[in-house]
């Protein structure tokens, strides 16, 4: 049983390229594999090993200047959620295209036993800040859903949208709870002033929330090879188109658009002739390293 750590923390990061190196060796020598983002503003990422190997990258973490209070989600895998380790520099953790917010400057956290009260309040305007094809898969009764396909997308979205939502308090929420943090930190830098988030996210809220009493619909997305999962992180049957990285069902493997690998009915379109082929070849390569026993690291 693998431990896998979801994890982010908004702290100033003078030197980014000073962070990465003594990071990743720590979570090399653990055997950690993964994904970690450094950026000025903090730290971002998803990580699966052992429980001694992810104990010593989050103490490595915790003894960077102001990163003390670091939180993370965990869960458990059967399998390795990652075949590889990846440590990079980049100029936001989760890119919105709106560097230099103030880390500290963030919307009210709500916990996850409070959220349901917060949400069902009349003058409160509850947005999923996620991309449509998580929501497509389940969201919390109520929530708008911007539609967006990327992140980036948010601050225009806002723009369009917020003259209709400018006399509500506005809850926001998200995967784990980053993309709502720096929403949240938008929207403050915008001028809202009643703005909240759930506290770490949709994960801990169907961690901690019976699900007789959530409000909660669906699956929750998740980066990582479970996919999705629901209450309790229990794993749910869907798997991953590898051309796009988005979610499958089983109706969805038995439509015309779809090939292992290569495509699926959201990306069929998306790419070219030349791209299936590179893509049919990844599988092919995929297949063999199977028969062999092994995990391929491009998966």
């Amino acid at each position: 049983m693998f431990t896998v750590a979801a994890l982010y923390h908004f702290a100033r990061v003078p030197d980014p390229s000073a962070v990465k190196g003594p990071l990743a060796a720590v979570a090399c020598s653990a055997g950690v594999k993964g994904s970690l983002l450094i950026a000025p503003e903090g730290i971002n990422g998803t990580i699966a090993g052992s429980r001694e190997g992810i104990d010593a990258v989050l103490a490595h973490i915790r003894a960077l200047p102001g990163f003390a209070e670091l939180e993370w989600k965990e869960s458990h895998a059967e399998a390795p959620p990652f075949g590889r380790l990846k440590v990079r520099l980049k100029k936001e953790i989760v890119t919105m295209g709106a560097p230099g917010l103030d880390p500290a400057s963030v919307g009210t956290h709500v916990d996850a036993a409070e959220w349901n009260d917060l949400i069902r309040a009349p003058d409160v305007a509850v947005i999923d800040t996620r991309n449509a094809y998580e929501v497509e898969i389940g969201t919390f009764e109520g929530a708008i859903d911007p539609q967006t396909e990327s992140f980036r997308d948010f601050p225009a979205w806002w723009e369009a949208n917020k003259a209709r939502l400018g006399n509500k308090r506005i809850a926001m929420f998200c995967t784990g709870g980053i993309r709502c943090e720096k929403s949240t930190a938008y929207l403050k830098s915008q001028g809202v002033e009643e703005v909240f988030h759930l506290r770490g996210g949709i994960l801990k809220y169907l961690e901690e929330v019976p699900e007789e009493q959530s409000l909660w619909q669906g699956g929750c997305f998740v980066f990582d090879e479970r996919v999705a999962v629901g209450h309790g992180l229990q794993e749910l049957p869907y798997g991953l188109c590898r051309a796009c990285r988005q979610p499958i069902t089983e109706a969805d493997r038995a439509r015309v658009d779809f090939e292992e690998g290569v495509s699926c009915h959201r990306c069929i379109d998306l790419h070219s002739d030349a791209d299936r082929a590179r893509f049919r070849e990844r599988q092919k390569q995929i297949a063999l390293a199977k028969s062999r026993g092994e995990l391929h690291l491009g998966r």
